[in-house]
């Protein structure tokens, strides 16, 4: 793991312990990259609660219970469906904050709306503060989802 990612899992860390919270996550295209980025801290357990990786969009619906509507009508790759997983894992979850990803990894699966590189975020809180990204990256499917994985854990260390 790269030194800056260990470094964003320590801040988060550091910041989540001080103030008696947890992170949950809810993944798509990263695939786990944010809870192995947050795991590979010694001492996680004190924050971290759990990650879902649902990356077909019927897991999205079992596990996170993404509206199949919300699917349909906005695509899997989408503000409003980020926004639901990451409340549905907060509802699994014993977690104060949750980060929501879901996006176009490629090198397919892209399309002249969404193309590769397409990535929704959402931090959603136990109080229902709701904070969304958008990013469109560039490179391979690795260089897209680590860059994912950087954004998600610098947007959750502003909630």
């Amino acid at each position: 793991m790269d030194n800056y990612l260990v470094q964003l899992g320590q801040q988060l860390g550091e910041r989540l312990l001080h103030s008696n919270r947890y992170i949950a996550t809810a993944e798509s295209c990263t695939g786990g990259g944010v809870a192995a980025a947050i795991t590979a801290i010694p001492g996680s357990s004190a924050w971290f609660e759990c990650g879902i990786v649902s990356y077909a969009n019927s897991a999205k619906q079992k596990l996170l219970g993404v509206s199949a509507a919300t699917l349909e009508c906005e695509g899997a790759v989408s503000e409003a469906v980020v926004i639901e997983m990451a409340r549905g894992v907060l509802a699994l979850a014993e977690a104060d904050l949750a980060v929501a990803i879901s996006g176009v990894a490629g090198p397919g699966g892209g399309s002249p709306e969404k193309p590769v590189g397409t990535v929704w975020f959402a931090w959603v809180t136990k109080n229902a503060v709701i904070k969304t990204g958008l990013k469109n990256f560039e490179g391979d499917r690795g260089e897209i989802q680590k860059q994912a994985v950087v954004f998600a854990l610098e947007g959750a260390l502003t909630m």
